[in-house]
């Protein structure tokens, strides 16, 4: 009756995750924790349906092997290099402080070094999933501090994909019995393989998996295309494993990356791997099977600990490098939040810890615990981070001492801000922020930008045009740009943070300056008016303005009457109280 118990598995697990994922859903929580608390019910550990958890494992290698090739599939070396500076050591660092605190903790709790060092390395990386849906959640994902968190996350994920690879080759023969020249040699030939592999992979592989993949698209079969992609992400998994020697993760995640600088990589994300999520939940509910509640009776302590670690020391760690490297706070606090959360690859090194011995069942299901209380509160500690900004911001003496800007403080102060002509200040230099600004200037303005990228300050000042680094709801950067004597104020990003405290400020600073801000939303627009905003441009409303144009224009109407309607838009959109937008 084992092919029983195969649908018996497979039909309670995914029904009690979709049960509790949509239930958590619907409270504003992550699915995650309800995939989690699924597997908890439909385990050993709890009465009624029991699940096979071997079958469990089996089927979620799968969804681990997808998930890998998932992740390789989205990863562009561009977007870590866009955020090198602090991607790199932030999540170097980051990780360090999180292995070593949790070395002397389990330390303490009797467990050995490389326990600590892996279970460290385990609770050092955060979850993808999480992480993208919190940014996206609150529209940040597309913004500096979204790239900074998502390079971070690369770094994290990169590291994390070496850990898998290492444990086998250091622990394998023993784990602390093997001596340092053991241990050097196993690096080395890990090493070796992952070149071996790698190069094979792009290599090679990079040349016939574009090939099959072309023979098969010309079929027009989406049946089949799926069936190709699966195979290349499973053999190239496979083939890792026995013939590299190396984790099957890592093979996928490299075939990820090949598939991925094709031009299959868009239909193989929404054609071939829609099955990964069904697989990647039964991952978090054969997590969940593995919680032990009497063991975290046992040991609370150490589930404490651990929630210590990931809640509170990793996300002060973040703050601290971030504004080590000159950051603004609100970066650093954004950065730190969206970090403070553990899921699926956590898991995937805790399983092979646990599979040679490392980290005990009660670490694990601390790892457990961790991860859910961490993905149900992740999200609302981010969302509290203004509130702790706007906190600092009304104290000024804490706030310069947070944020650490030598470029406002040494170079903004040689830095001036044109003095001819009419004045504006452009607070973000992304595509719309550029285009204004060559606009305004091409028009005898003298426009000056606030940018919280230094980068991008440190490029525009070597052209010779004025830029300034910092946060632009602080009232010294906006001094520094000149915002005293400017006749214009653009808010050029559809996600400034703060955008109405910044307005607030200007018109505090300069009462009558024009201030013309930019939102992505309808809804967020009326906001930003009674804030003191002279003109808001929403992207629904131009959209909806210039579809309607062009029916307009197709259907004869002259330009008078296009204007006329555009006129109508323009007067209904800047009065708050107007109706003539509601249906």
């Amino acid at each position: 009756m084992h092919h029983l118990d195969l649908i018996l598995t497979l039909t309670g697990g995914l029904t009690a995750a979709l049960v509790f994922g949509y239930l958590t859903l619907r409270i504003g929580l992550s699915p995650i924790v309800g995939y989690l608390f699924a597997g908890i019910v439909v385990s050993a550990n709890t009465p009624g349906f029991v699940a096979d958890e071997g079958l469990a494992k089996q089927m979620a290698e799968i969804g681990v092997i997808l998930l890998m090739f998932g992740v390789g599939l989205h990863f562009h070396f561009k977007e870590l290099l866009a955020v090198k500076r602090i991607a790199i050591p932030g999540a170097l660092g980051q990780s360090v402080i999180a292995t070593v605190a949790s070395m002397l903790i389990l330390r303490g709790f009797g467990w050995g070094w490389a326990d600590g060092a892996v279970f460290g390395m385990a609770i050092a990386v955060a979850s993808t999933v999480v992480l993208t849906r919190i940014l996206a959640d609150n529209h940040h994902l597309h913004t500096p501090t979204g790239h900074i968190a998502i390079g971070w996350l690369v770094v994290e994920d990169i590291l994390t994909v070496f850990v898998l690879v290492l444990i086998p080759a250091i622990f394998s023969g023993g784990g602390e019995s093997v001596g340092g020249a053991a241990i050097a040699l196993a690096l080395l030939w890990t090493t070796v393989k992952i070149g071996a592999l790698v190069a094979f992979t792009f290599l090679v592989g990079g040349r016939v998996i574009p090939w099959i993949l072309t023979l098969v698209a010309r079929t027009h079969s989406r049946e089949l295309f799926t069936l190709s992609v699966l195979v290349v992400a499973l053999g190239i998994a496979i083939g890792a494993a026995k013939l590299f020697g190396v984790s099957m993760e890592l093979g996928a995640f490299l075939a990820g990356m090949v598939v991925g600088r094709s031009e299959f990589s868009t239909r193989a994300a929404t054609d071939a791997l829609p099955m990964k999520d069904a697989f990647a939940v039964l991952f978090f509910v054969s997590v969940g099977m593995l919680f032990n509640f009497h063991s975290l009776l046992e040991t609370p302590w150490l589930v404490l600990a651990t929630i210590g670690i990931v809640m509170i020391v990793k996300p002060l760690s973040a703050v601290v490098i971030t504004l080590l490297l000159r950051y603004p706070l609100g970066t650093a606090l954004s950065v730190g939040a969206v970090l403070s959360q553990i899921g699926e690859f956590s898991f995937i090194v805790g399983t092979m810890g646990s599979q040679y011995g490392l980290i005990s069942d009660q670490a694990f299901n601390a790892l457990v615990a961790t991860a859910i209380v961490s993905i149900t509160f992740s999200p609302l500690l981010y969302r509290a981070m203004p509130v702790i900004e706007r906190w600092v911001a009304r104290r000024p003496a804490l706030w310069n001492l947070l944020n650490r800007k030598p470029l406002t403080a040494d170079e903004n102060k040689s830095q001036s801000p044109p003095d001819h002509g009419r004045r504006a200040v452009i607070i973000g230099y992304g595509p719309v922020g550029k285009t204004v600004f060559r606009l305004l200037r091409d028009n005898g303005f003298s426009p000056s930008v606030v940018e919280m990228n230094l980068d991008t300050v440190q490029a525009l000042r070597a052209k010779n045009i004025s830029a300034f680094f910092g946060d632009a709801s602080h009232p010294d950067t906006l001094k520094a740009a000149g915002i005293k004597k400017a006749d214009n104020l653009i808010l050029s990003s559809s996600s400034i943070p703060l955008g109405k405290e910044i307005i607030q400020e200007n018109r505090r600073i300069n009462p009558g300056i024009r201030v013309i801000a930019r939102t992505a939303y309808l809804r967020e627009a009326e906001e930003l008016m009674e804030a003191g905003a002279t003109a808001v441009f929403s992207g629904e409303g131009e959209v909806a303005l210039s579809i309607t144009e062009k029916i307009l224009e197709a259907f004869g109407a002259n330009r008078e009457q296009i204007d006329r309607e555009r006129d109508r838009f323009r007067r209904d959109f800047s009065n708050p109280d107007a109706q003539a937008l509601e249906i």
